[in-house]
């Protein structure tokens, strides 16, 4: 699987940190599974750089708690494991919720055009099966959300949670039995904001929150009895 990874590699930035963001985007797009081992060398080969660059990036993404360093083993990425996703996903709920309150209240007419373009840029790219390609038409649909707020402060923490949450993004979309669901909920949220209904977009908001989360804890129940996904 590595090989398919190139490096975007930028001038401005230490070997290390281009290192450390090819393999977290990896790990978080699912290019690599959990419980997967990462060897250096074989990384190091495929990615073209020398063993150190990418025993930095490993420590990295140990403290990020992507990697685990299990002794006389070496690294291995992570379990998605239940406790991580209701922490993420309370934290993504509270403020996906104040996003779509202020975003009701600033959003422009171009960028209600743009929610629905996106909408049915979704419903388009579910032909695909692609998963990857679905989740960031999903991202991008809340992206439009984000960007409404005109809120930089709020937009920075969402874009970072949105990476953390990247990787149950992509378990939840691998169940085909919830597009159709997600199809409703985009719409519903987008007539919510283009009729400035803040309440009904706020309950819509958090429901969807709820609905993914029981989702991949089903998912998390049905895979791993230790609270893991495999």
């Amino acid at each position: 699987m590595i090989e398919k990874f190139s490096m975007d590699m930028n001038e401005f930035l230490p070997l290390r940190e281009v290192v450390y963001n090819t393999l977290r985007k990896a790990i978080l797009k699912g290019e690599f599974q959990p419980g997967e081992r990462l060897m250096e060398i074989t990384l190091a080969n495929r990615l073209g750089v020398s063993r150190t660059p990418v025993r930095e990036a490993m420590r990295q993404l140990e403290n990020e708690g992507l990697v685990l360093m299990i002794p006389r083993k070496g690294a291995q990425v992570a379990k998605i494991t239940r406790q991580e996703m209701t922490d993420v996903l309370e934290v993504r709920k509270s403020l996906e919720i104040l996003a779509v309150e202020k975003a009701c209240e600033r959003i422009s007419a171009s960028q209600k055009e743009e929610l629905k373009v996106r909408e049915e840029e979704f419903k388009k790219v579910l032909l695909s099966d692609d998963i990857t390609a679905i989740a960031e038409a999903d991202e991008a649909f809340h992206e439009v959300i984000y960007r409404a707020t005109g809120n930089r402060r709020l937009i920075q923490l969402l874009s970072n949670l949105r990476e953390q949450m990247y990787r149950f993004r992509v378990e939840y979309l691998k169940n085909k039995d919830s597009w159709e669901l997600l199809i409703d909920e985009h719409r519903r949220i987008v007539e919510a904001l283009v009729t400035d209904d803040r309440a009904t977009a706020r309950d819509l908001t958090a429901q969807h929150i709820d609905n993914q989360q029981s989702a991949i804890d089903k998912l998390l129940e049905e895979n791993d009895s230790n609270d893991a996904l495999i």
